[in-house]
């Protein structure tokens, strides 16, 4: 096992000396964490921890594990601990590797954790449990502490959703930050017999959703755009502004409109202007820019479209239609 310079372990009085060379490469790499097991199979008594505990000099964490050092855990720390009391084959997995990969924003709470279905673990305190047949498959193969493949994660956080918004949101996030693509997840998707949502999220990984990196994006395709027949929009369109580049959520060059989606409730007051001298730069080009939220896509599509028809039709496009008896979007013979 290959070892971390430093690695978060607090060495203590003359521990360095009394511990095997190797029972410390495995404490640094594992942020300080051992096992009662990993002790033992390093040719040393039981008696060691216990005595270690009595010293003052380790603390028990959970039944059988110990930190070498005392005073508070950092988080890598508590999720080794975590996952090695989890024993043989088990993983950190949904919000907590998603935590360590970048896809999550938070620190998850419980800790997850994935072990293969033949395993059988009593309850551990602060952390919530998953059994799985393709716990083996899912393992990345060199990260650590052992965790889930990030499509793995992301397809378990879209399962696990109750809302398809929700289930969206993760695919767009994890392929919009970079950590993986459209074409992995879906190969980790034709791996899995069930998932919940599979046809929309088969949808949103086609190569006609590429450019989509939010759920409000994909929520305007599939409220706004799509059922009141406005043009097909680039995504993500990429625009540069003297030596800076830019991009626009949704543009539809061909009619002169940029549709710009956030998700925040507001903005402070620094992005708010970033905001402003986009849409100024954009109108000097002659691009006109509508700004919606999440309220007024979710709430109210049907009038987002109207608004955004009727610029279109000033510049040109006449094939907007309403999608319903009583939509305020015109006929297209309107036009």
């Amino acid at each position: 096992m290959p070892a971390r310079g430093g690695g978060g372990v607090r060495q203590r009085g003359p521990m360095r000396y009394e511990l095997p060379d190797e029972l410390r490469q495995l404490a640094r790499w594992q942020e300080g964490i051992l096992t009662a097991r990993q002790v033992s199979t390093a040719g040393l008594s039981r008696d060691v921890p216990r005595s270690r505990l009595r010293q003052g000099r380790w603390q028990r964490i959970h039944s059988g594990v110990y930190a070498t050092y005392t005073g508070p855990l950092p988080r890598s720390a508590t999720l080794w601990a975590a996952v090695l009391r989890a024993g043989p084959g088990a993983l950190l997995s949904f919000g907590t590797a998603a935590e360590l990969d970048g896809l999550a924003d938070e620190q998850s709470d419980p800790i997850h954790i994935t072990l293969p279905a033949s395993r059988r673990v009593t309850r551990i305190p602060g952390t919530r449990l998953h059994l799985s047949v393709r716990a083996v498959q899912a393992r990345h193969p060199v990260a650590t502490p052992p965790r889930t493949r990030i499509e793995e994660t992301v397809l378990d956080l879209a399962g696990a959703a109750e809302l398809i918004d929700d289930a969206a949101g993760w695919v767009t996030r994890a392929v919009g930050r970079g950590l993986t693509t459209p074409v992995r997840l879906r190969a980790a998707m034709d791996q899995r017999g069930r998932l919940r949502w599979r046809a929309e999220l088969a949808e949103l990984l086609t190569p006609e959703m590429a450019g989509i990196h939010s759920a409000l994006e994909y929520r305007y395709l599939l409220d706004v755009e799509r059922p009141h027949a406005l043009p097909r929009a680039a995504r993500q369109a990429r625009v540069t502004v003297g030596d800076r580049t830019q991009y626009r959520d949704v543009l539809y060059e061909d009619y002169g409109l940029a549709v710009e989606l956030d998700g925040q409730a507001g903005h402070a007051g620094d992005a708010r202007w970033r905001d402003i001298r986009r849409d100024n730069h954009a109108a000097s080009a002659g691009i006109a820019t509508l700004r919606y939220g999440w309220t007024d896509i979710h709430g109210r599509p049907c009038q987002v479209a109207a608004q955004v028809a009727s610029v279109l039709r000033r510049n040109g496009y006449r094939g907007a239609r309403p999608c319903s008896p009583g939509c305020p979007v015109p006929p297209a013979a309107a036009g």
